[in-house]
């Protein structure tokens, strides 16, 4: 008879070891989502003096634990210096674009004879709810005889203005304070109705709706135009978040759709587009005719845009760090030392942006200095992922960078380019802020113009334009607009033509 099989339980023990490690680190990193703190602050640990290097072959830790203690006498000096005052700057002025109302307090009792010698001013930020107003038009009939029989008279009578909505009684300040509370403010539809009506106004909620839908299908041409710009600009960030949508085929339930945010941060522009899914079909009618730079996470869809001719993908640097960011409980030695050297390039991207560099002194700047550190750092990935289990944080970390690692240096080769996609994770925030207010979209037809109005209002906060301002303003004079210069009323245009 043949004999049993022996296990090597030393080799069992190390597999089931590392699949409770890699568990561990799985479970960590859900709790860290639910409660956890979101930020990635890291600040490294002096290990040593001058440039930081890391040796972890296994005969230099040993030695590095067989090192002698040696006694060290540490002199310490004190030195007392005059502590100055701090001098308070005092309270900043309020905005001279504010209205004024003046109040002017009298003493009691002023002796005849006594002379003023000046005005102890002092100013009181107040506040007053939104006012809700009517504007009546009133418009006198005449009737011009034409002749003896007053059957055959005219009658004449001054035109209304143009409205946004016709036959809706909301006017253009309305209609645009509804749209900024909801997708600026992110307040819901409901919440909004009950504040009117705080106020004395009772307005159904299909009513509301309408004026948003009615809205939208205003500025349509606006979105198209907007589109059109982003999308013939040479550099895109690209990335992608879920809606909730709700289902007219199952009661009560929700489908998930995406909003795919395209963002273009020389030209501090950003279009969302609504799909219902997340392959590949998705981005591929928009992206057709791009052609540039593409900046994406790493997602596997983008990854036939590096076949395609005329694009050039890069990778974000962010996503990389984030891997060696969740993996120092893992291998705290590994992931500082990677978290340190992306640090040092990190800095050389703030001090070219503290300094206002043109993209050719950026680009010499990265090349000069990014450059170098990159390399080494690129090299001694390699070196140690051939001595880490691929299945550990840190393994799956370093198999991330070293896989996408020329994407993730291409931003050294142009000064235009960002060395992560952040800018696009910024215009995806608000997003994010409004789903926990108003859960879902209605519809697909309502997740559509929601991305419509994500774009649009986004821009505006991108180029610092008030939202509202500039809303009322497109409101009032769209419906009357030349469509062949609609490009003149998108925001960052607009917001020129005011200067």
């Amino acid at each position: 008879m043949e004999s049993a099989p022996t296990l090597d339980y030393k080799v069992l023990y190390e597999k089931q070891k590392a699949e409770i490690a890699a568990l561990r680190h799985e479970i960590a990193q859900l709790k860290k989502m639910i409660f956890g703190s979101r930020h990635e602050r890291f600040e490294p640990t002096a290990l040593q003096s001058g440039q930081l290097t890391l040796d972890l072959a296994v005969e230099a830790i040993a030695t590095a634990a067989e090192t002698e203690t040696k006694e060290v006498t540490i002199t310490k000096t004190i030195t007392k210096s005059e502590s100055k005052p701090i001098i308070h700057p005092g309270r900043s002025p309020l905005p001279a674009s504010l209205r004024r109302e003046e109040i002017t307090l009298e003493p009691a009792d002023v002796p005849e004879g006594s002379r003023q010698i000046g005005t102890e001013v002092t100013e009181e930020l107040e506040y007053i709810p939104g006012e809700l107003f009517v504007k009546k038009y009133m418009r006198p009939k005449y009737v011009v005889p034409q002749s003896a029989d007053a059957i055959n008279s005219k009658i004449i009578i001054a035109p209304m203005p143009v409205r946004p909505i016709e036959k809706a009684i909301a006017g253009p300040g309305l209609l645009a304070q509804v749209v900024i509370d909801k997708y600026v403010d992110h307040l819901p539809l409901y919440r909004q109705m009950q504040r009117f009506e705080r106020a004395g106004v009772k307005l159904p909620y299909a009513t509301i709706t309408d004026w948003v839908s009615g809205t939208c299908k205003l500025i349509a041409p606006l979105y198209e135009a907007l589109k059109a710009e982003v999308l013939q600009t040479n550099y895109l960030h690209a990335d992608e978040t879920t809606i909730k949508v709700l289902d007219s085929n199952k009661k009560g339930a929700t489908h998930r759709g995406y909003f795919w945010v395209y963002n273009n941060s020389p030209g501090r522009l950003v279009l969302f587009d609504y799909q219902e899914g997340r392959d590949a079909e998705a981005p591929k009618e928009l992206l057709a005719d791009f052609k540039g730079y593409l900046q994406t996470d790493g997602y596997t869809v983008y990854e036939s845009y590096d076949k395609k001719d005329g694009v050039t993908l890069l990778h974000c640097m962010a996503h990389a760090r984030r891997k060696f960011f969740d993996a120092q409980k893992n291998d705290a030695e590994r992931s500082q030392y990677a978290l340190e050297q992306m640090q040092q390039i990190y800095a050389i991207e703030r001090d070219c942006k503290d300094k206002n560099l043109s993209s050719e002194q950026t680009q010499a700047i990265r090349q000069q200095k990014a450059k170098p550190v990159l390399e080494q750092f690129g090299k001694w990935m390699k070196e140690q992922y051939v001595q880490v289990l691929p299945k550990s944080p840190i393994g799956q970390a370093l198999a991330y960078s070293i896989e996408r690692w020329d994407k993730l240096c291409i931003y050294t080769t142009n000064g235009m380019l960002c060395i992560d996609n952040n800018p696009v994770e910024n215009s995806i925030r608000p997003v994010a802020i409004g789903r926990k207010n108003y859960l879902f979209c209605g519809s697909h037809e309502a997740a559509k113009r929601t991305a419509m109005l994500y774009s649009l209002l986004g821009t505006c906060k991108m180029h610092g334009v008030n939202p509202f301002d500039w809303l009322k303003e497109i409101l009032q004079v769209l419906p009357s607009h030349p469509v062949k210069n609609i490009k003149d009323l998108l925001p960052h245009r607009w917001a020129q033509a005011q200067n």
